[in-house]
């Protein structure tokens, strides 16, 4: 495996080589569909699960502003992994974040360092699934803690992980966040889906038979809408909006790259990196705090550019682009993504109606 060394900033050496590493083989990932083990692994040794912490839980307590900067790295190189790490840290998050000392204790070194891995399972909570009078995953108050019934239906390499952070409601409406031992005989994985991008994150639903867990195990709850009053990381976010904005990168290089043999791609190569400035931009500021547009129009921004990019980054690349395996095709399908991760209604109604040739 490649030594890597540590990253200490987003714009260090250390990051250039972990990045070139990722972009490298981010196509044999998209081909095979396999999971990113040696991905994750190489961005554990450098250090990328300690962004996103504390140093009193063993991180390096980068600011929201690095850590979007990281993400514009990692997506730019592998979208793949840059999305297994959101569901990752996501998790990290949570657990670091919560009240009970010994558990944070046990669990949190051996996932910094990559021995273990976790994942989140919430989105039955959040964007999926929620329209369905029935719940997803019900959750019953036992003596000993709770007893989890049903399934969490997007979950991001579940069968990779030890333990997934998993969210349940009871009966009078109450949810709570809890960690899920993936070991225990009730915890089932179904085959992992195949998707038109990001296979290889083998995200699929996790079956939940009768899991009996003690109060050890709970992050937070009961109380209602526990995604929202938890501490920790928010779920899509800027974070969402940054892998977009960062898997643009390489596909507007590549129509800058053969704008330098053909002449009528000059302007829509410069038109196509001057937006994807103004958004990294507005990114920043948003993480740092400064309130110069809105998430959602910063999302609706990254959504619609990542759409363009892509395709132009296709047309660019003419016949040779549309041949499987190119990275102009990948990066087509990748974008698509951004459309059904996270994304808010008003976004959504924005994106459609660009799609459509409706003016605001």
């Amino acid at each position: 495996m490649t030594d890597l060394a540590r990253i200490q900033n987003p714009n260090d050496s250390a990051m250039d080589q972990l990045c070139q590493v990722l972009a490298d083989r981010a196509g044999s990932l998209d081909a095979t569909g396999d999971w990113p083990v040696e991905q994750l692994q190489l961005c554990a040794k450098a250090g990328v699960y300690r962004w996103f912490l504390d140093p009193e839980h063993g991180g390096y307590g980068w600011g929201e502003a690095d850590l979007m900067r990281g993400y514009l790295r990692l997506s730019a190189a592998c979208l793949t992994t840059a999305f297994v790490i959101t569901q990752a840290t996501g998790a990290l998050r949570r657990i670091a974040a919560s009240a009970g000392g010994e558990l944070r204790e046990r669990l949190l070194p051996p996932l910094l360092t990559g021995e273990t891995f976790t994942t989140l399972g919430i989105s039955h909570l959040t964007t999926s699934r929620r329209h369905l009078a029935r719940v997803a995953l019900r959750a019953e108050e036992t003596e000993a803690g709770y007893r989890l019934e049903g399934f969490s239906p997007w979950v991001t390499g579940g069968m990779h992980a030890d333990w997934i952070v998993t969210g349940a409601q009871l009966e009078d409406g109450r949810q709570i966040l809890i960690v899920l031992p993936t070991d225990l005989p009730s915890v089932e994985f179904d085959e992992p889906q195949s998707l038109v991008a990001l296979t290889a994150s083998h995200t699929g639903a996790v079956q939940i038979r009768g899991a009996e867990l003690n109060e050890q195990w709970l992050l937070a709850g009961p109380v209602e809408n526990v995604v929202a009053s938890a501490t920790g990381a928010s779920t899509g976010g800027l974070q969402t909006s940054a892998l977009a904005i960062g898997m643009t990168d390489r596909a507007i290089e590549l129509v800058e790259t053969e704008s330098e043999k053909r002449s009528e791609l000059l302007e829509p190569a410069a038109a196509l990196r001057r937006e994807q400035e103004r958004l990294q931009a507005d990114l920043l500021l948003l993480a740092a705090g400064e309130q110069t547009c809105t998430s959602e129009d910063l999302r609706a921004g990254a959504n619609s550019l990542a759409l363009r990019a892509a395709q132009a980054s296709l047309a660019a690349a003419k016949g040779t682009g549309y041949v499987q395996g190119h990275a102009a095709g990948r990066w087509c399908r990748e974008a698509l993504f951004f459309l059904v991760w996270s994304c808010p209604a008003p976004v959504m109604a924005s994106n459609l109606c660009e799609l459509a040739g409706i003016s605001d």
